[in-house]
């Protein structure tokens, strides 16, 4: 399988990781001294109205750090998934409310379909701080559209098996999606519903049990239609398995915390954070879904400096450890890695051994049509 220029620079940051990690280094130790990457040194203060994602405590000491270099206070209002934050974005659009939103790159289309983001200004973005592949080659162009860039990357990471070490254990080569809708897992299983569709898709689509490829779906909403009709019959058959549908982080927890369930789809932040209670956390072999997740300013924004400053903030080394902590991710600014906590580190050469890497799954770009579509097939799989 040849590989993207993003997917050689996930290797490459999985082999820093390996190399070059201080055996010390925890955040907290080396701190946010070094200078950030911009002509004004960040001088402007004020404040930022943002839009994130709910259920990360570290999000806090994110801010914290960000503050304290540039003066500029920030307002988080925290949602729990990608189509809240659309649909809140929809309504910022009539009240100003928020600055900047932070979806995955997958969604920019949708957002300037509907008129709501203004493209980012590169003139004054630190585009060079990057680490390669972040803001070039297949996620450059997934974040722009008719030459202008509206999507800038925080942190990247993946969607994959969350497993009970001592109840379901598995490892890689062996762990595969379709595990999720195998015999015996009645009641025990936790996956949010339209990534579980995609995931029997992908199942589906290898076995040849599609009327399409899978991917057509994605580039022709009768095509979607043809195709999810079959996946959502099959998913329904298998729903005794689902125990708990999630749709953000802290529902993902509770699913194996407190209602029993001993494997998932999930987030890499998930697994981490369960990993203390004997999970882990693996790649199928299928290949993991890859997210890339960032920022896009509203097109009424009020801080636009204040906007810009915060996201190249994440394109630091100090900056991009501090979020891709706060996720348990991946850090997209160069020299970010050496500045991660090892238990990053050990995790992700868990979950990521052998060519695993090579095999991420990228969500594709989805229109404003298809995601509709999607929700309607989600919904009618939780509602079965």
């Amino acid at each position: 399988m040849k590989t993207s220029n993003t997917h050689d620079t996930l290797r490459a940051a999985q082999m820093s990781r390996r190399s070059l990690m201080k055996s010390a280094a925890a955040l907290g130790a080396v701190g946010f001294a070094s200078p950030l990457f911009v002509k004004n040194a960040f001088s402007s203060s004020g404040e930022l109205n943002h839009m994130g994602w709910a259920g990360y405590d570290g999000y806090k000491a994110s801010i914290e750090a960000f503050t304290k270099k540039t003066g500029i206070k920030v307002n988080l209002v925290e949602q729990p998934d990608n189509d809240t934050i659309f649909a809140q974005a929809k309504l910022a659009a009539q009240t100003g409310a928020f600055d900047t939103v932070e979806p995955t790159v997958d969604r920019v289309k949708s957002y300037v379909e509907n008129d709501l983001v203004q493209p980012w200004d590169d003139s004054k973005t630190t585009l060079g701080s990057y680490l390669p592949g972040m803001v070039d080659g297949l996620a450059g162009e997934m974040a722009s559209i008719d030459g202008k860039r509206y999507f800038l990357p925080a942190v990247w990471g993946t969607e994959a098996i969350v497993y009970n070490k001592e109840k379901f254990p598995t490892e890689y080569g062996k762990a595969s999606l379709a595990d999720l809708w195998g015999e015996g897992l009645e009641g025990k299983v936790t996956v949010r519903a339209h990534s579980a569709l995609a995931s029997l898709g992908r199942v589906l689509d290898a076995a040849g049990k599609l009327p399409k490829p899978f991917m057509d779906g994605y580039k022709s909403d009768d095509d979607m239609k043809v195709i999810w009709d079959v996946i959502l019959a099959e998913a329904i058959k298998k729903k005794g398995n689902i125990a708990q549908f999630w749709k953000g982080e802290n529902e993902a927890q509770a699913a194996f915390r407190t209602n029993g369930c001993i494997l998932g789809q999930c987030w890499d932040s998930t697994g981490f954070n369960m990993g203390k209670d004997g999970f882990g956390y693996v790649a199928p072999k299928e290949g993991a879904f890859a997210w890339n997740q960032g920022y896009m300013m509203m097109k009424n924004a009020k801080n636009v400096e204040q906007a810009i400053e915060w996201a190249n903030f994440q394109a630091t080394a100090e900056g991009g450890a501090a979020m891709a902590k706060t996720y348990a991710a991946n850090p997209v600014g160069k020299g970010a890695i050496e500045l991660m906590d090892p238990a990053n580190t050990a995790f992700y050469n868990a979950a990521f051994p052998g060519d695993a890497l090579t095999k991420l799954w990228w969500w594709p770009v989805q229109t404003s049509s298809f995601l509709k579509l999607r929700a309607e097939y989600a919904d009618k799989f939780i509602a079965a």
